[in-house]
């Protein structure tokens, strides 16, 4: 099994969102970004991910989900209306993937960034490096535990 952080900004698609929908299921749609799109290729059926709310006034792990439906063609970026459409991505040959995750938990409490940045054994987080925009990236396992104790200790 692999562990991953998925982005989304709260007042676009929220955890909440996702609780709300049929099965507690949709897709990962709008990635946009080559290195992202890889690691979403890389997801299969069953991998835990962290709910992460970026852009917001406290950016921070909010809760779990489970992919349960590995990479297929992203259909926005053939859609002209949507803000995804890309001109270059077609049937034959996609250029966007997405994957299918279901709710699984809401945390208690919001694991802010700023409390990330602060517990020593994420270092290999690449959530907490400069610069890491990416809005899908791989958790460690060792990480992935280290998350998860930040979680049961309130």
């Amino acid at each position: 099994m692999n562990y991953w952080l998925l982005k989304s900004e709260p007042n676009v698609f929220s955890i909440d969102d996702l609780k709300k929908q049929p099965q507690k299921t949709d897709h990962w749609d709008g990635v946009r970004n080559y290195q992202a799109r890889n690691f979403m290729k890389e997801m299969k059926k069953g991998d835990l991910a962290f709910f992460y709310h970026s852009n917001c006034d406290e950016p921070g792990i909010v809760g779990l989900m489970t992919v349960t439906k590995e990479a297929y063609p992203d259909h926005t970026a053939w859609d002209k209306k949507s803000q995804y459409y890309d001109p270059k991505s077609t049937k034959e040959t996609p250029r966007w993937y997405m994957v299918n995750v279901t709710y699984k938990k809401t945390f208690s409490r919001n694991i802010s960034l700023k409390e990330l940045k602060l517990k020593k054994d994420l270092e290999d987080l690449p959530l907490i490096r400069k610069g890491n925009r990416l809005s899908i990236m791989p958790v460690s396992k060792k990480s992935w535990e280290s998350i998860l104790s930040l979680v049961k200790k309130n």
